[in-house]
């Protein structure tokens, strides 16, 4: 009679990893590009253990992966935290092409202008099929909550940069339409009737308002940036608390930097024609 041991006799236990948590699929690059998103929705620098949560990665992971993106310029460390590096923003700087870059750097003069002449945060932005992407910001005294970030794209249908470019691009704004008009606040315009009328009006006055339609708490007041052929190819907006925010008041500046804007814009268009012909 063969003796067995007591142990002989349990079942297979399956191995660890097999018993609850599911193991992560994702490729290294997901869990690198994971990283970098997290990173981009952070306003300043981030530690690994945050950073860890948030991805939902382990920390030792997290750490391997900072070092590649360090080592390739797409993060920096200051000190044991970390945020974007240069390299991505140059890589940004590409995503649209050389003109956005040449408007941000012909229109940043103009845009400080307007700085000066609110105090107040001030933008520039561009459309992009029903979108409007940030390309310029510079923030003002008062701190305001705001969605806004350079290279961050919001619905063009709710912010007043966006309806400022729609009021004078038809088809734009049809398409906005029909892709829907999402409720993002109780302030948002969701009738379409309603938005078209929204969009008469601007054409009128030349003016375009965000009455907290993208986010709560803040207004805005916009103006389109008109180019040789009559379209608008960018638009600047100053933003504030709504509480405090007399949308009004800013309205002649706006205009008068605008104006100087379009003429700049004109120079550019010129030179641009000029250097092709040679």
């Amino acid at each position: 009679m063969s003796v067995h041991s007591p142990t002989s006799e349990r079942p297979h236990s399956p191995p660890r990893s097999a018993v609850g948590v599911l193991p992560d699929q994702r490729t290294a690059v997901d869990k690198a590009l994971v990283l970098l998103k997290s990173l981009a929705d952070q306003d300043g620098e981030i530690g690994v253990s945050e950073l860890a949560r948030r991805s939902g990665l382990t920390k030792s992971t997290t750490f391997r992966l900072l070092g590649i993106l360090q080592r390739n310029d797409m993060v920096e460390r200051v000190g044991s935290d970390y945020r974007l590096g240069a390299r991505l923003f140059d890589i940004g700087d590409r995503v649209y092409g050389p003109v956005s870059a040449q408007l941000r750097e012909r229109l940043l003069p103009h845009l400080a202008d307007l700085y000066v002449l609110t105090q107040e945060t001030v933008h520039l932005a561009v459309l992009r099929d029903t979108d409007i992407v940030y390309v310029n910001k510079i923030h003002g005294h008062r701190a305001t909550r705001c969605p806004s970030r350079i290279g961050a794209r919001l619905p063009a249908y709710c912010t007043a940069v966006g309806k400022a470019l729609l009021a004078f691009d038809h088809d734009a704004a049809e398409a906005a339409v029909l892709a829907g008009l999402p409720r993002l606040t109780e302030y948002t315009i969701t009738d379409p009737a309603t938005f078209r009328a929204e969009l008469g009006h601007i054409r009128r006055t030349g003016i375009a308002y965000d009455r907290q339609e993208a986010a709560h708490g803040l207004t805005c007041v916009a103006v389109p940036i008109m180019g040789p052929a009559g379209r608008p190819v960018a638009a600047f907006s100053v933003a504030g608390a709504d509480h405090r925010f007399d949308k009004a008041r800013f309205a002649p500046a706006l205009r008068r930097v605008a104006y100087e804007a379009t003429r700049a814009v004109a120079a550019l268009a010129r030179a641009q024609q000029a250097t092709a012909l040679i």
